[in-house]
């Protein structure tokens, strides 16, 4: 189970208008944090699990960092295919590269995703899996 995890971004506003476009086809949101971060979640009535976005250098991280260095990947639960499709869509109109269009995947019965490229290289997907 996932509490949270988190991304350093280059630009939190390019970042926002990214993460603003694909919340709402997954179900999500996002929370402003302060002014160099935001949340994505599902809500302020459930903040856990978490996405932290932000500009402000981790005290954890490895010499060399920096945003989009070490590609982070993290699948958002869809409720249905065509929410994959609308995150997809929303993510390239909100300035994402396409890195997998939506659709099934080989070697995961069941399960349909598709992938983008956050402004800064961050790999993003939405999946929806068939129920068991």
């Amino acid at each position: 189970m996932i509490d949270h995890t988190g991304i350093v971004v280059s630009d939190l506003t390019r970042a926002r208008t990214f993460y603003d476009a694909i919340a709402a086809p997954l179900g999500l949101a996002t929370a402003s944090n302060g002014p160099e971060s935001f949340l994505f979640g599902k809500s302020r009535e459930e903040p856990i699990p978490y996405l932290w976005i932000g500009t402000l250098r981790p005290s954890y991280w490895a010499e060399g960092s920096r945003p989009g260095l070490n590609q982070m990947h993290i699948a958002f639960i869809a409720p249905s295919k065509a929410a994959v499709h609308d995150f997809h869509a929303a993510g390239l109109a909100a300035g994402g590269t396409d890195h997998g269009a939506p659709g099934p995947r080989e070697g995961a019965a069941g399960y349909y995703g598709a992938f983008l490229l956050d402004p800064d290289g961050n790999n993003i997907e939405a999946c929806w899996r068939e129920p068991l």
